[in-house]
């Protein structure tokens, strides 16, 4: 199983403004959590918390999740399985203090969810 690990725009910025140690760490961990997966996929799920969908879409699962980096760093990451490529894919989306968690997840999943949004608000308003 290939692990494939992204990151996007907002991950990077956030990663650019930590400490050397703190983005080591950060690091070091998504690593970890990365070179695991394919053998101890259960282990990584472990180290990682769900976050709750936003109440408006009923029904639905989400792939966020939160690796707890150290006592105030908090990654917010996806896991998505393909298994018909074989994969895994990490998409990082945020690195944050432990107390900005809330407002970062979501602005992420807002952005991640607004066609879905989208449609429910349509389907809603239909007489």
């Amino acid at each position: 199983m290939d692990v494939l690990v992204e990151s996007t725009r907002g991950f990077e910025k956030d990663l650019a403004k930590l400490s050397e140690d703190e983005k080591a760490t950060a690091i070091q961990k998504i690593n970890d959590c990365a070179s695991l997966f394919p053998t101890q996929k259960a282990d990584v799920y472990r180290k990682l918390r769900r976050l709750p969908l936003l109440s408006y879409l009923n029904g639905y699962e989400s792939s966020l999740y939160t690796l707890r980096v150290s006592q105030k760093l908090r990654v917010i990451l996806a896991v998505d399985e393909d298994p018909i490529f074989g994969q895994v894919i990490f998409t990082l989306f945020r690195v944050v203090k432990r107390d900005d968690l809330d407002k970062a997840y979501k602005g992420v999943a807002e952005s991640l969810y607004q066609e879905l949004v989208h449609d429910n608000q349509e389907i809603a308003q239909i007489p």
